[in-house]
């Protein structure tokens, strides 16, 4: 409607003054000023102005030399002269100022507002002189049609990103997540949305026609996509996908995706995709700070427990990160030989004890890694997947005696400690030492001893332990089991899986070979210290 009462308006000043007018319904601004170029300079369009308001310098004007530019006026933060041209040049001003300078929309509409006023008075200054030159009137027409289309385009535009932006605000409102950035991204577009980690594992996914598996792609192909979509500045086109990358502060923590493979993307679908990244990217560095808020006081929580700390504080910090400190909890410690613990060892610690009840307090001390579990390790279960993730089998486990409340926790750390060196200084120094089953050993330090015990072995069991190894039988492991028996036969002969009579064979040949007598105290005592040295420290062997 303004264009039309611009282009039917025959005199220049009404044509500027209706052009000022209108100049506040294009956002915060206001217009201070309009000037129309006569043969003598520049010509102030006379008008209705603020009583007070501050007046622009006409010398400021002149100044500009035909050019766009800024003029100075108290109170006002911006201040620019549009220049109105036509094809012969300048035809005057329109002084336009705001209290901040204008975007690029507010840029934009100044723009073809200034646009349409020129051309007005251009048509205005040539109607007397060719009145019935059709052409000239056609080619304003089409520039003012163009402008219009132009603002159609602009409006058009700024009304879909405001639906991108509603829709993710809406996310955000309600809490984020992936799925709900997915599942916006899918109704914005009417792709398939996607999120995979890094590793290209599927993570959430919005739309129809889910891969049921979902296929795994080698670490090559990966990384040489993740490279490729890298260099780009927005999201980029990988066969039949659109991929953008969360990068937060330079860390890929995930790809976000849409499924394209009739290829029907639009500049609006780039715009949808470019800003779910971004919300993604949020979401993901959120959940990351999380994770290590919450990995700091799982650490800080277990070195105070190790220490000891007061029980109230405990519970409660254990409560506060879904540890459940009122159940009992066992002290296991890891020692795998090589260069201090990193992240990756600890993850895999952690990865390997960790149970469907709960995850345990992990740290580390030097070179050995600290947990605080609730799930008893089972045997050598632990040991054998380390082993397993690591590579290599050359390491150690110590586990603690159950402890039942926070302030034992110190003591079940010393015993986890006791258990390891005692594995560590055996003959057979990888495995898992239970606390439990160190027996005399609880007291007994191996360490510079081992020497020693070796020579008490041989001392009371030396006959026997060759006799074992030449003839192939079991006389020192009969032994060890009709002690750890009590002495009793049936129990002892089951535990053997032999017949009751057997055993009473096998005990008189050890007491043949060995020339010891079994039912002497001190005797008795010394072998059956000698079988758990035998047993515990070295395994068996010698």
């Amino acid at each position: 409607m303004l264009s039309h009462t611009l282009f039917t308006c025959a005199e220049r000043s009404e044509i500027v003054r209706l052009a000022m007018r209108h100049v506040s319904a294009l956002g915060p601004y206001h217009a201070e000023a309009g000037y129309l170029a006569t043969g003598d300079g520049l010509s102030r369009v006379p008008g209705h102005y603020d009583a007070g308001a501050p007046t622009v310098d006409d010398a400021r004007m002149k100044e500009l030399g035909e050019a766009d530019g800024s003029v100075c006026l108290p109170e006002r933060s911006w201040n620019w002269a549009f220049g109105l041209r036509g094809a012969d040049g300048l035809l005057g001003y329109i002084v336009v100022s705001s209290r901040s300078g204008p975007d690029e929309q507010g840029h934009f509409l100044l723009s073809t507002l200034v646009g349409l006023t020129s051309a007005a008075l251009s048509l205005a200054a040539t109607r007397p002189r060719h009145h019935d030159d059709t052409g000239e009137l056609s080619r304003l027409r089409t520039e003012r049609d163009t402008a219009l289309r132009q603002v159609d385009t602009m409006r058009s535009q700024l009304h879909l990103q405001k639906t991108v932006h509603e829709a993710l605000a809406r996310v955000a409102a309600r809490g984020g997540g992936e799925d709900a950035i997915t599942q916006a991204l899918y109704e914005l577009t009417g792709l398939s949305a996607l999120i995979e980690d890094r590793f290209g594992n599927l993570r959430s996914w919005a739309g129809p026609d889910r891969p049921d598996p979902y296929p795994v792609r080698s670490s090559t192909y990966q990384e040489r996509m993740l490279r490729q979509v890298a260099h780009e500045a927005g999201p980029v086109r990988v066969k039949d996908r659109l991929i953008a990358l969360a990068r937060p502060r330079g860390d890929l923590l995930g790809v976000l995706a849409l499924e394209d493979p009739e290829a029907t993307a639009n500049e609006h679908t780039v715009f949808a995709l470019d800003h779910a990244q971004r919300s993604l990217a949020q979401e993901l560095m959120h959940m990351r700070e999380l994770t290590e808020v919450e990995l700091r006081l799982r650490r800080q929580l277990i070195d105070d427990l190790l220490e000891g700390t007061d029980e109230t504080s405990a519970y409660a910090r254990a409560e506060a990160i879904g540890h459940d400190l009122q159940s009992s909890q066992y002290v296991v410690v890891v020692h795998w030989p090589g260069d201090a613990p990193d992240d990756s060892f600890i993850r895999a610690v952690e990865q390997t004890t960790a149970t469907t009840a709960a995850r345990p307090l992990i740290t580390r001390r030097g070179d050995r890694v600290i947990l605080l579990t609730e799930a008893r390790p089972n045997d050598d279960a632990v040991h054998t997947a380390l082993a397993h993730e690591l590579g290599t089998p050359d390491g150690a486990i110590g586990v603690s005696t159950r402890c039942n409340s926070p302030d034992g926790v110190p003591r079940c750390y010393q015993e986890a400690l006791r258990a390891l060196e005692v594995r560590q200084n055996s003959r057979q120094r990888s495995g898992t030492t239970f606390f439990d089953d160190l027996g005399l050993y609880r007291i007994l330090g191996p360490g510079n001893d081992l020497r020693e015990l070796e020579g008490f072995v041989r001392e009371w069991l030396g006959r026997l332990i060759d006799y074992d190894a030449q003839h192939d039988t079991e006389l020192v492991e009969t032994l060890t089991r009709y002690f750890d028996c009590g002495g009793n036969y049936d129990d002892a002969a089951a535990a053997l899986t032999v017949h009751r009579s057997t055993l009473r064979y096998r005990l008189q040949r050890i007491r043949k070979i060995s020339d010891r007598d079994l039912a002497d105290v001190d005797t008795r005592l010394n072998l059956q210290v000698a079988t758990r040295v035998w047993k515990i420290i070295l395994c068996g062997r010698r």
